[in-house]
This record gives C-alpha cells, sequence and structure tokens, in this order.
C-alpha cells in the first residue's frame, strides 16, 4: 500500500473518530440540558400555557442557557439542539420532524436505532434515532397516555390516534424480540381530491364520471385492495360525489374519512379499558347506527361479523353504502366477504350467504400497489347476482400491466372491456346519462 494511500485512510478514520466523538458530545450536552429544563418547569403552569407562548418561552431560556455555559456549538448546532429539546418536551422526540414532513406516508420503527419512512411508496432508512430503548418507550407511552390507553408487559400492543389523525400502532417486548416497534400510518391535513387522482394517474378521468354517477345513483360498492393500495383514500374520494343533504354515518376503528358534507355523523370503536371492559365494537357501531336513520353508511373497514350488518343495511333502505375490504382481486375480495358473513350466520348454508352479497353489492372497485410505487385502479367489476350456486360478476374496466420502462415504472393500459353495465338502466332512470365511449375507452400508461 502506499504511502499516500495509507495517509488517506488514516485522515479519513481520523475525521469518522471526530465526528463520532462530536456526535457524543451533542447528546450527552442535549442530554444534559433537558434535564435541567425539565426539572426547572412548574408543570401546573405549564398546563396553563398557550402552546406557542409556552414554546417561545422554552426556547428563550434553552437559548439564555446555552449562552450562559459557553457551549462550544455553532449557531446551527444550537438551532439543532434547542429544536430537538422542545421536541423531547412537547412533542414526540425524533419523530417531530418526519411527522411534519408532507412527503412521508409512513414511519417505521424496528427497534430504538433504526427508522424507516416511505415516501412515494418506497421505503428509505431515516437519519434520526432515539438515545435508547426506555427513550422510545418514554414516547410511544406519552402517545398512548393522551388518548387514555396503556402498553406495559401485561398489555404489550395498543392501537392510538396522533393529534394530527395519523394511525399509531406499537407492540413491545416480550413480543417484539428486536426491541420496541412503531407504525405510524399517516394521513394528510385534507383528502386527496378527485382532481388529484387523476393528475397522479391512478384512475383515468372518464373512470372516474363513471364512478361519480354510480355513487350519485346510490349504488352499493366495496373498495377492495392491499395494504396501503389507497382505499381509504379512494373512498374519500368517492363520498365527495355523495349529495350535500344526505344524512351520513361512518364507522371506523381510527377516524382517517375526511366527509366534506354538512350532514355527517362519525362513529369510532372503542378498545377495551384498564379494567378489560368497555369495548365498542364496529359490528356494536353499525346496529346503532340503523336507528340514527341513516341515509348512507360508509364503513371504514370490514373485518368481521360487522360485514353481516353492512350488508343488510345495503339491502334494507340503505342504498348508496360503502365500505372497504383486504383482498387480492375483485373475486377475493367476494371470498373475504362470504367468510366473514358465514362468521356471523353460522347456520345457514353457503348459498344463502352467496344470495345476501349478491343482493346487497352492486361494484367492487380494486386498487393495488405497483412495483413501482404507485397506486392505480386495476379493475371496476359489476356484481350481476347468482347463477347456480355461484356469484356471477363482469369486469368493465381493467388496467393491464405490460412491463416497466428504463426508470423502473409499470407500463400498462387502462381500458373498457366492451361490457355495457346492467346498472346503466338505472343511471338513465335518474336522469343521468353516460357516453357510450367510455365503454370503449382505452388508455396508455405512462
Amino acid at each position: 500500500m502506499s504511502s499516500r494511500l495509507i495517509d488517506r485512510v488514516r485522515n479519513a478514520q481520523q475525521n469518522a473518530d471526530e465526528t463520532s466523538q462530536s456526535g457524543e458530545d451533542f447528546a450527552k450536552i442535549k442530554a444534559e440540558l433537558h434535564k435541567e429544563i425539565v426539572a426547572s418547569l412548574d408543570f401546573e403552569q405549564v398546563q396553563k400555557t398557550p402552546h406557542e407562548e409556552l414554546k417561545q418561552r422554552l426556547r428563550r431560556s434553552l437559548s439564555d442557557t446555552i449562552n450562559n455555559r459557553q457551549l462550544p456549538l455553532n449557531r446551527q448546532e444550537r438551532d439543532r439542539l434547542a429544536d430537538e429539546i422542545l421536541d423531547e418536551i412537547m412533542g414526540l422526540g425524533p419523530l417531530e420532524p418526519l411527522l411534519q414532513d408532507p412527503t412521508i406516508t409512513d414511519i417505521l420503527i424496528n427497534g430504538h436505532n433504526t427508522v424507516y419512512v416511505e415516501r412515494n411508496g418506497r421505503l428509505e432508512r431515516a437519519a434520526c434515532r432515539f438515545n435508547s430503548e426506555a427513550h422510545l418507550l418514554q414516547i410511544i407511552d406519552r402517545v398512548v397516555s393522551q388518548v387514555g390507553r396503556r402498553i406495559d408487559e401485561s398489555n404489550p400492543m395498543v392501537d392510538a390516534r396522533l393529534a394530527d389523525g395519523s394511525r399509531f400502532n406499537a407492540i413491545i417486548p416480550p413480543l417484539a424480540l428486536d426491541g420496541p416497534t412503531v407504525s405510524i400510518r399517516r394521513f394528510g391535513a385534507q383528502p386527496i381530491t378527485v382532481n388529484e387522482l387523476v393528475r397522479m394517474g391512478s384512475i383515468p378521468k372518464p373512470i372516474l364520471d363513471l364512478l361519480q354517477a354510480v355513487t350519485q345513483a346510490r349504488l352499493n360498492i366495496l373498495v377492495s385492495g392491499g395494504t396501503g393500495s389507497g382505499k381509504t383514500t379512494l373512498l374519500n374520494a368517492l363520498s365527495s360525489f355523495i349529495p350535500d343533504e344526505h344524512r351520513i354515518v361512518t364507522i371506523e376503528d381510527a377516524a382517517e374519512l375526511k366527509l366534506q358534507q354538512r350532514h355527517v355523523v362519525r362513529l369510532e370503536t372503542r378498545p377495551p379499558n384498564l379494567e378489560g371492559q368497555g369495548r365498542i365494537t364496529a359490528e356494536d357501531l353499525l346496529r346503532n347506527a340503523l336507528r340514527m336513520r341513516p341515509d348512507r353508511i360508509v364503513v371504514g373497514e370490514i373485518r368481521g361479523q360487522e360485514a353481516v350488518d353492512m350488508l343488510q343495511a345495503m339491502n334494507t333502505g340503505h342504498e348508496g353504502s360503502m365500505s372497504t375490504v383486504h383482498a387480492n382481486s375483485t373475486r377475493d375480495a367476494l371470498s373475504r366477504v362470504e367468510t366473514m358473513v358465514g362468521m356471523g350466520m353460522q347456520n345457514t348454508s353457503d348459498q344463502r350467504i352467496r344470495e345476501v352479497i349478491s343482493r346487497a353489492l352492486d361494484l367492487i372497485i380494486h386498487l393495488d400497489r405497483l412495483p413501482d410505487g404507485t397506486r392505480r385502479l386495476m379493475a371496476v367489476t359489476e356484481v350481476l347476482g347468482m347463477e347456480g350456486n355461484v356469484i356471477t360478476t363482469q369486469d368493465i374496466f381493467t388496467f393491464e400491466q405490460s412491463g416497466l420502462d428504463d426508470q423502473g415504472r409499470v407500463r400498462g393500459s387502462f381500458q373498457a372491456t366492451g361490457v355495457r353495465p346492467r346498472f346503466v338502466q338505472k343511471l338513465q332512470q335518474i336522469g343521468i346519462e353516460l357516453s357510450a365511449d367510455i365503454f370503449r375507452y382505452r388508455s396508455e400508461v405512462p
């Protein structure tokens, strides 16, 4: 090895050691200042002080403390130190910058020193980390205590909702073998509009026009897809087509829907309390919703026996209701609904269950998240009814994937199958006319 190369290796190692030492010094200073500031707080006064005023006071106190102690930090490091300590005292510590980033849709924490985020459908490693497992547990406890729940060895799993509406799930040892694990599904302050779905290439305008028509015509719609495929986003978009005078009741495990109509009643399930009592399920809420004179019922997702009550509502005067289900295709969605209905109608034959499903559902819309991270409508399928012992369906639109381009983006085409759906007659009865060209539509992507 040449002497020049040896010198470069030594210099690189020295720089790395200095960076590591600098990081350790910064963490040590932050921990000391954090402890000092917390010890000086009057928590009764803190609770009475408005958030912004308290933030300004703490920032001034931190600035004075840093100056008085003549800490060896430049201006950028001082600002960073103040921001991080404020996040520790008033927010969620290292998570705060991620929660402020509108491009992040998921935050995944695998132990205290490993954080991933999802941007544009792709996972990437985040630079932030927690000081220790105890530090991460402290942040988790702060979140769950704000919604009246707890997490400990006797109750090591918890669901909660952050102040901005993001869905929060945590699981800790002994169930999580590699340390506390947190998953945060973020939702924007403003829902994605139908125009944005068209702009992003998720749904072409002609297909969206059809979905608008069937929503206004009060067809019962089931949105299917995998995790992160955009089911809730599409449900929000479809709900924007519901007339403003309709009374809508929404039922969710974690309130994610943001309906814009004036007459909306939002219901949310409740987990057991600390004594293991007081649980309210989606099934309980659905039964109560039927007594609330709803025009339409929107269920965030059906997962179990509540499917029975949802289908009965669709069959008994609550046309135009909607829900989502986890599934890999429209046929798989029907199979999953059949399984869930069977859980609640155990003494009923398979044929009778399928008859209930075929009479309740009019349309299934399937979504998928493709390999390039894009979320796209894959099929619009009409439920026709029963033929023998089988539920019959027909695809109206599909997305056919043809491959990947040089940048790894999915290529393919949206295309109509040429089938004229039966519900067109119902649309015509209420004065909605669709162009025949819609059912001959074809469009290449990208």
